[in-house]
């Protein structure tokens, strides 16, 4: 409720003023608080699915950060009416949430210890399913947002009509379509191995990543066929890291560990969300697209090492 009044409230000041920072800012907050607990739900339903099962949170998440897109299309082409559209979803979602009930017996959840999450990070496994997620994070958020404006000049270049409405079309079905990558993420990890489909989730988003920005003039369906797989494989190993500190941590611990997982890998996308605009500067799109395969590049040598540790036999029943 918090979220969606700080994001209508933009639509009463002035766009330019600090008070917009302040509201994105509250807005910011409350959706990260969002996430972790919702992760932490969906697990007390885990029967033997757990990454199928948080692959479903995610892949929500995924379809709600592509709609403001496909907002974009359905109204006039006016930043007030998705803000509001966007804001209006959020309460409806706000009530919703008032008929979710948890599975199964969860504990309660223990007063907050600082110590806990030393004892977190000391935890070499969980450490390196955190190191994954990391470079999963660097590539996500700052591909979901510069792809469109990406999309655009692509179309302008071939003088289209309404590359607005095409742009925007296109990027809602590359980020919407990732909501199917995490259900097949968590389907196929619960039965050959939170680590098997991270890392090849990782390959193919790295080398999407690679060759995307060179296409802006190849031909249109070869543009879309290469982004259309970037977008589902930037997201279909997303909640398997999760999953992954849901079985490495300890029970009483978990809520934490997945709290400082998302903290430090949303701070890590503000970095290479900025950075994509410098680099675009400097080598156009293709370099600033490359340099986001470092992320997988080393999110995929995490999720190596963590397969090769004893302790990998704790993930999906035991297939890593």
């Amino acid at each position: 409720m918090i979220a969606a009044t700080a994001n209508i409230l933009i639509l009463v000041v002035p766009v330019d003023g600090v008070v917009v920072i302040l509201l994105r800012l509250i807005t910011g907050v409350c959706m990260a608080g969002i996430y972790p607990i919702g992760m932490k739900m969906v697990a007390t339903w885990s029967r033997g699915d757990t990454g199928f099962l948080v692959g479903l949170l995610v892949g929500a998440l995924t379809m709600g950060s592509a709609m403001p897109h496909l907002f974009a299309v359905a109204v006039p082409l006016d930043w007030r009416y998705v803000i509001m559209i966007a804001s209006v979803t959020a309460y409806i979602a706000a009530i919703a949430i008032l008929f979710v009930h948890l599975g199964g017996t969860p504990g309660r959840s223990p007063r907050f210890d600082p110590k806990m999450v030393g004892k977190i990070w000391s935890n070499k496994p969980l450490r390196h399913a955190c190191y994954g997620y990391f470079g999963h994070m660097w590539e996500l958020y700052a591909m979901w947002g510069w792809i469109g404006l990406f999309l655009y000049g692509a179309f302008s270049d071939r003088v289209m009509d309404n590359p607005g409405v095409w742009s925007a079309l296109s990027t809602f079905a590359i980020v919407g379509i990732g909501a199917f990558g995490s259900l097949a993420g968590g389907y196929y990890a619960d039965r050959i191995g939170r680590t098997t489909v991270t890392i090849a989730a990782m390959i193919v988003s790295g080398a999407c990543a690679l060759v995307a920005g060179g296409l802006s003039d190849a031909p249109i369906i070869l543009l879309i066929v290469v982004c259309i797989v970037w977008g589902i494989s930037v997201i279909a190993d997303s909640a398997q890291f999760s999953s992954c500190v849901i079985e490495l941590a300890d029970p009483h611990q978990v809520g934490t560990a997945l709290t400082l997982q998302n903290a430090i890998g949303f701070l890590i996308a503000l970095v290479s969300i900025h950075l994509v605009p410098v680099i675009a500067d400097q080598t156009g799109w293709w370099g600033a697209f490359a340099m986001l395969a470092v992320g997988p590049v080393l999110g995929t040598i995490a999720m190596v090492r963590l397969r090769m540790m004893p302790e990998a036999i704790q993930l999906a029943g035991g297939k890593k």
